[in-house]
Parts: structure tokens; sequence; C-alpha cells
């Protein structure tokens, strides 16, 4: 840990500073820890007044958990109460949740979580989405979770003793991963700003979320806005200590690191191994890396890819026993929408009921999934006639199609074999008996909800899920309720900071590695899908996929390899 004597002068600066700040630097560069010294520093200023706290936000659930655990260490218990950290999504709630009625004429509100929200949307372009999502707000007292920060900046624009309420509780505000800020975002952030400080940390070459809004005209806007204190913290590198990780990050930027040799960033290349699977190289690659590290006490290891859609072909590939080489357990970082949906018809089965009824809650439960899955990306035709299809069964009780009928019979046929079903009890085992009811079926829409919720991790053990089905069979002897218990646990997996220890393999996205770090990751992009960088793309989305390639290899601590194929070898490398 950095002691006070070796602070840049850049840094003691930033903890001198008393107004705006606005503080780069690179990753590893000590933004966070001096940010939480500084905090600390300030807390124990006594300048704060009674009830007075400083908030800290970051975006991901992942980095608010490691601020906590870095703030453990350099703020007393005692002073650490004075220190909220939260998400920019969670603070917005925390607002929304007190004071939202008074821009939905008083109705109540109710959330609309993404998974629900995207079955809802299925129907409309995507460029009437927002739209859509405003009307159900103001019309229904539906909330989405994209409407946060726009309605809290709209709360506290219209209303400034509302504003000063919260300035007065917060005077400092510290705004992580600045220069990802949406409009949306950016509007909270500014109206706090008129009432409070604003200490923002930001990476300039880590804006990698464009395609959700971030503008690289926003670092720009907050001096232009605030005229802060600009600090640079360069030349550090704490995440990766005595390795040469940051640099390579650094030289991809500019290039350098072509042809170049780096003692803990290795680029393989692999060719096509007849006789084997498509990702045989990445799991040999794997495999090595868990020699590596399998004797230390809690190792870690990412695998990185482009692509949602190769992220699922890897995860099959890694979890079948194939080419001599044995199944690697591993964790996936899906997207909330397809899992949680088939949460809920799997939780309807366990509920259960007389089959009559059970078979036409298991239709309703399937209507809703075949809309939303796809989340923010619109269902096929086929699948959105389908469930217009099943929702005028549901009225009329009449339907036409050979295949729509074959999947009213197949939800009969299912509820009438749960009526022989004999649970134990255990929520783990009752959960895979019910998918495996489902995974059975012959009909794609009902296989594809048991295949959609292998990629569901609330049911370890102390888990919220767990716990509420474990209630509800020791208090009735059955799962009545499981619909409500899944959709509880769902979002208070959403809103939870709870630190998450990330042990293991864990395959993921780029973009979804942001904020998260591993001993080693191991970078892997397809031969034709999966790519780094698309064929097509043109030179915005070339440059955003060089910032995120950065984002990827700066999540190592200790060693990061890039595997690309031969002939085709990725255009940064």
């Amino acid at each position: 840990m950095t002691v006070e004597q070796d602070w840049t002068p850049q840094k003691r600066d930033f903890l001198q500073s008393t107004g705006h700040v606005l503080a780069m630097g690179g990753p590893g560069s000590g933004k966070t820890h001096v940010a939480l010294v500084k905090a600390r520093d300030e807390i124990r200023s006594a300048k704060l007044l009674s009830g007075q706290r400083i908030l800290f936000l970051s975006f991901a659930r992942p980095t608010v958990a490691r601020v906590l655990e870095k703030a453990k260490e350099l703020i007393t218990a005692d002073d650490l109460r004075l220190l909220d950290v939260n998400t920019y999504h969670g603070f917005a709630w925390s607002v929304l949740r007190s004071h939202g009625y008074l821009l939905s004429n008083g109705k109540p509100l109710q959330l609309l979580p993404p998974p629900e929200g995207s079955a809802r949307l299925a129907h409309f372009a995507k460029e009437q989405h927002h739209q859509e999502k405003l009307r159900l707000f103001h019309e229904e007292g539906l909330l989405h979770f994209d409407l946060f920060a726009q309605l809290t900046a709209e709360l506290l624009r219209r209303s400034r003793r509302l504003a000063g309420i919260y300035t007065a509780t917060y005077p400092i505000l510290v705004v992580d991963e600045f220069q990802d800020t949406n409009a949306d975002e950016w509007a909270m952030v500014r109206e706090l700003g008129r009432g409070c400080r604003i200490i923002a940390l930001a990476d300039p070459d880590q804006r990698i979320y464009e395609f959700r809004g971030a503008d690289p005209q926003r670092l720009k806007e907050f001096v232009d806005q605030f005229d802060p204190l600009p600090v640079e913290f360069e030349g550090e590198n704490h995440r990766s200590a005595g390795t040469d990780i940051a640099t390579y990050g650094s030289d991809l930027l500019t290039g350098k690191n072509k042809g170049a040799v780096y003692a803990n960033v290795s680029v393989v290349e692999y060719g096509v191994y007849y006789g084997r699977g498509p990702h045989f190289h990445a799991k040999a690659q794997l495999i090595q890396a868990i020699k590596r590290l399998r004797k230390e006490p809690a190792w870690s290891i990412a695998v990185l890819v482009p692509s949602k859609a190769f992220m699922l072909q890897v995860s099959d590939y890694l979890s079948a026993e194939s080419d001599g080489m044995p199944n690697l357990r591993h964790e996936v970082a899906m997207d909330a929408e397809s899992p949680a949906l088939a949460a809920n018809v799997i939780a309807t089965l366990m509920e259960g009921g007389p089959s009559e009824l059970l078979a036409a809650r298991l239709l309703s439960a399937l209507h809703t999934h075949i809309r939303g899955r796809s989340g923010t990306k619109r269902p096929a035709q086929a699948e959105l006639d389908m469930a217009d299809a099943i929702d005028q069964y549901l009225v009329s009780g009449k339907i036409r199609g050979k295949n729509r009928q074959a999947l009213i019979s197949e939800c009969a046929r299912l509820a009438a074999l749960r009526q022989d079903v004999v649970f134990t009890g255990h929520p783990e085992e009752d959960w895979l008996t019910a998918r495996g009811l489902l995974a059975t079926s012959a009909v794609g829409q009902l296989s594809r909800v048991a295949a959609d919720a292998k990629y569901l991790r609330l049911l370890h053990k102390g888990s919220n899920l767990r716990a509420s089905l474990s209630e509800l069979w020791r208090s009735q002897g059955q799962y009545v309720g499981a619909i409500e218990a899944v959709r509880g646990a769902l979002l208070q997996e959403h809103f939870t900071a709870a630190a998450k220890e990330w042990r293991g393999v864990h395959l993921m996205t780029i973009h979804k590695a942001k904020g998260k770090e591993f001993d080693e990751v191991l970078i892997y992009e397809g031969r034709y899908a999966g790519r780094i960088v698309p064929a097509n793309a043109d030179t915005s989305r070339q440059s955003q996929a060089l910032l995120a390639l950065r984002v990827a290899v700066t999540r190592a601590m200790k060693r990061a390899t890039i595997l690309t194929p031969s002939g085709d070898r990725s255009i940064f490398l």
C-alpha cells in the first residue's frame, strides 16, 4: 500500500483540493485508492456536519464491491459509516423510490425490470423503445430501469428544494468511470454538482460504452460547466505492479505493441487442427493457465470474447468432455433477459397447481419468455407471431396451425406430468427436476427455456433465491410463491453491491469485464465469428474495439494471453 510520503506531486494536489476536481489516469494508476484517501481525510477533518456523508458512485456492482473492500483497508469502521458507495443506478433508484411519485401524477411506482421490459417492448421498433418506456411510466406507473437517471435528473432539476436536500446530505460526490456516463447520467451528476463538490475520476482511453451513450466530449463538458482542478496520475501501476501489462495496454493505443516482446503479455496464433473441435486451442490455453495458478488459494481466470453468441459457443465446448480434455467448470456472464424469463417458467412448474390451470400459467410465462428473451433485440417475426397466437388462445381458447397446436398440447402434457412429480424440499435438486421436464420437450420454445436457464446463477449456497425457496418448502411443504421468489431474487441481484468472489474460471464478453480484476486473462477471438474487429467495421467501430481490447488486457494482474487465428491475425496485433 502506498504511504503518504510516496505520494506524487499530482496526488498531493488532488488530496489538498477544495473544489471540483477532474482526476485522470490509466488502469491501475491509483485513482480509486487516492480518492478513498481523499474521502477519509475529508471525514477526519470534521468538516462534515451532522447527517452529512460522502457519496461515491461507480457503474458496475463488481467495481462497487472492490471499492468497499479497498475502503475497509483505508478507513476505520466508524468513518466508513460516513461514506456511501453505490452504483449510479442504485443511487438513482433511492431517489425515485422516495420521490418518483412526483413525476407520475401520484401513481405508486412499480419496477419493470429489463427482462419484463423487453417482453413489453418486443413489438416496437428500437427507435420507439424510449418513448414507450416513458408512456409506461406516465400512464401505467411502470418504471423501466433505463429511465432511472433521466427521471432523477428531471426531479432534481424541477425541485431545487429536493436537490438541496440531497446536496446538503452529500456535500462531496465522487464519480468513478466518468468518461462512460451517458447524457442522462451526466445530467443527474450536473444537477447534483450545482450544490456539491464533484470529484470525477476518468480514463479517456477506457471509454468503451459509446453504444450506450458515452460521449468523447463528456470531459470537456464537465470542464466547461464546473472548471475543475485538472490532475493527471501518470506512470504508476498498482493493479499489475511488477509486470508490463499496463505498458502493453498503452502501447496498443499507439501500435508500438506490434512486433515487440512482453514478459507478461503473449499473443498466440492458432491454426486449424483437423479432427478437433473449433475451440480446441482456447481450451488448451485455459488448461495451461489453470495449471499455472491452481496451487494458489484463490485464483481467478477470465476468458474474454468479443460477442455474446460466440461466448455461448465457447461455453458449450468448455462444458463438454471432448478432444481428450475434461469439461471445465466456469461461470458465464449472461445478460439477464433470457435466463431470468426462463426462471419464471421453471418457477411456474415448481408452483404447480391443477393441470388445466397450470397449463395456462405455463403458456402465459412462455409468452413472456418468447417476447423478451432477446433483450433489446427485436424477436424474429415467427416468434412474435407465436407469442400473439398464445395471447389469443389464452383469451379465446382457439388456435390454428400445427406448430402452435403442438405447443399448446405440450404445455398440457408437461402440466399433467407435473402432477406426478415428488419434490425433495432441496431447492437446487427440485429446480433441476423442473428444468429437466422442459429439457425433454421436442417443442423448441420449451426446450429453449431449459437451455436459457442453464446460465442462471442464483441457486448457490447462501443465495437469496435458495433461501426463499427453502422457506416456502419449510412453511408449506410445496413451492407456492416460487414465481414471486424468483422475481424478488432477480431484483435483489440487480441492485445488490455485495462483494462477489471472482474465483475460478469466468467467461464473459470483453465489455462485461470492465471494472473487474483477474489473476490471468485469456482474450480469444474466433476465426470467422467472434472477431475483435468485424470485417466490415468502420473507423469509429475500430477505434472502440481498440479501446475495448486495452480494457480487456489490463483486467489481468499477472498475465494476459491473446489468442488470434493464424493467417487472419487481428489488425491490432
